[in-house]
């Protein structure tokens, strides 16, 4: 029997700009940073052509952008991308060297001009996750794990790390973000050198957060990691009119003026009145075994009758939200790899159109999770969206958004939402030779391979004194506490103790009891059976020698 096939022919209208703007355009993500916005941060930086080339300021813009969406291919690849879809048009085709010269004349202005327009909050106070009572909860953290070109000019200005292992093979330079913890989309964010605080000029993980203080409001509560507990940093948050909770060092003690009916109490940090939550947290696994550790939260939530300490210890768990935005910046859409600029000039201009790409996504998947009420921005995936926007590009579809054309990037997130996240813990996997993790601590607890959670408890720990020790020599760095642990190990019987309950026990914090026990066992008058658990060492058999 002969073969019958149908065939079918689709035409489809495409809206670009006219002549030679035509390949200016980001795709469907277009709808987020149109014409209009880009020409008027061109107007606003001075970057308007005074003639038309055949690659314009505007088709220049889209294009730097376009290359934080394909960071794999090359200049030629990415332009072959924007004109795809243009067939029939009469278009320029030019030359990786034009393309550079077009980078060169747009210069870093027009791009951070635009980050600075799309930045922001994105969702509604309504939207779930997106804030805590009347507030909008946002996380400072840095990341440093952006490597720049190895060129002459990028080691003079963001210089080289040397590691125990040997120096690094690439630049590194600190990415710092105010992050909303809820959709993940950016507020702010700079970059720069990774530098220490106290060297000259703006660097360190405080410096680069002391330039986004601007951008908090009174709306704000702020979340961020024991790096941040500085007084200087504390004070200056708290003047922007934001609350603030902020997880403080172990060695930080401040006195108790006034303790409070749930274990926690008020102080007063360099004139600032905080309220202090001290904690410890055990999960265990589902092979049974128990990871802990100790938490000291600083809070201007003072009224622990409104704002329990419980809530709020479960509440600093969303700070971690910001290590999902760079896992999603860093990986899933930059892959990765080293950034592509060999000039100081040309990587600002790169990394302000790489955030600005990243924040469109956001603002794109966060457009499509509030038309599903009650649906939490955390549900959706960032790596369907990525995808849906490249083809989108490709094709040169949705630049104008219609009443009748859905969006195909939301309708792609919001069609397979992701499961709740699980509740697994597992061992820091080192993934550079050079990192500073690049050696699992010995008596690190958490199992080796990824292991579901089973329980998790957390107990508060209140302080009754009402001042600091008034000698140094009365200190908790001065007590015996060699004599006060084999005291414990003394009167138990029972199975090995984990870190966690010594700490509780001995009232010091976690990482103190873990480092007392660690010396304990080296000198054999402990003995560690499993990670984190430990019992005292068995007595040695006494040797009866012959007399001489």
């Amino acid at each position: 029997m002969p073969v019958e096939s149908a065939t079918v022919s689709l035409t489809r209208t495409i809206t670009v700009g006219a002549g030679v703007f035509a390949p200016g355009h980001l795709g469907e993500l277009t709808r987020y940073a149109p014409f209009e916005l880009v020409d008027a941060v061109l107007a606003e930086t001075g970057r308007v052509q005074r003639r038309v080339r055949a690659i314009p300021a505007r088709v220049a813009v889209y294009f730097v952008l376009a290359l934080g969406l394909f960071p794999h291919l090359g200049y030629a690849r990415v332009w072959d991308k924007l004109v795809a879809a243009l067939t029939g048009l009469p278009l320029p085709s030019p030359s990786e060297a034009a393309l550079r010269q077009a980078r060169r004349r747009l210069g870093v202005a027009p791009l951070r001009a635009l980050f600075e327009a799309v930045a922001g909050p994105l969702a509604r106070p309504d939207t779930p996750g997106v804030c805590y009572r009347r507030w909008r909860t946002v996380a400072f953290d840095g990341c440093s794990s952006f490597k720049a070109a190895d060129t002459a000019g990028l080691r003079a200005w963001l210089g080289k790390i040397r590691h125990p292992a040997g120096w690094a093979g690439y630049p590194s330079l600190m990415l710092m973000a105010l992050v909303e913890t809820g959709t993940r989309g950016l507020i702010g964010a700079r970059f720069g050198p990774i530098r220490r605080d106290g060297e000259p000029g703006e660097g360190g993980e405080l410096g680069y957060a002391r330039a986004l203080l601007s951008l908090l409001t009174r709306d704000m509560l702020v979340l961020a990691d024991r790096g941040f507990d500085s007084n200087d940093f504390l004070t200056a948050v708290a003047a922007t009119g934001a609350q603030l909770l902020i997880r403080a060092r172990s060695l930080r003690r401040p006195p108790v003026l006034a303790a409070l009916s749930d274990g926690s109490y008020l102080t007063k940090i360099d004139g600032l009145s905080v309220r202090v939550i001290e904690a410890t947290l055990a999960v265990t696994t589902a092979n049974g075994i128990t990871i802990g550790g100790s938490y000291r939260l600083l809070t201007t939530l003072t009224d622990h009758r409104r704002h329990p300490a419980l809530t709020l210890l479960k509440l600093y768990h969303e700070r971690w939200e910001i290590e999902s935005a760079f896992y999603a910046l860093r990986h899933t859409m930059f892959r990765g790899r080293v950034l592509r600029s060999h000039t100081p000039t040309g990587l600002d201009q790169e990394l302000w159109a790489l955030l600005t790409v990243y924040q469109l996504l956001r603002a794109a998947i966060t457009d499509a999770t509030e038309t599903r009420p009650g649906t939490d921005p955390d549900r959706s995936s960032f790596t369907i969206a990525c995808e849906h926007a490249r083809n989108q590009l490709t094709n040169a579809a949705g630049i104008i958004a219609t009443p009748d054309q859905p969006s195909i990037i939301g309708a792609a997130t919001t069609r397979a939402p992701l499961p709740p996240r699980r509740r697994r813990a597992s061992s820091r996997k080192v993934k550079c030779p050079t990192s500073r993790y690049a050696y699992q601590p010995p008596d690190d607890p958490r199992p080796a391979t990824s292991s579901p959670i089973t329980n998790t408890s957390y107990t508060i720990c209140p302080r009754t004194h009402t001042a600091r020790p008034t000698s140094r020599r009365t200190g908790p760095h001065h007590i015996n506490w060699t004599h006060q642990i084999l005291d414990l190990f003394h009167h138990h019987t029972g199975p090995p103790l984990p870190t966690t309950k010594i700490a509780a026990e001995l009232g010091i914090s976690y990482d103190h009891a873990r480092s007392k026990l660690n010396t304990l066992t080296r000198q054999g008058l402990l003995h560690r059976p499993t990670p984190g658990h430990y019992t005292a060492a068995p007595q040695r058999p006494l040797t009866n020698h012959p007399p001489p």
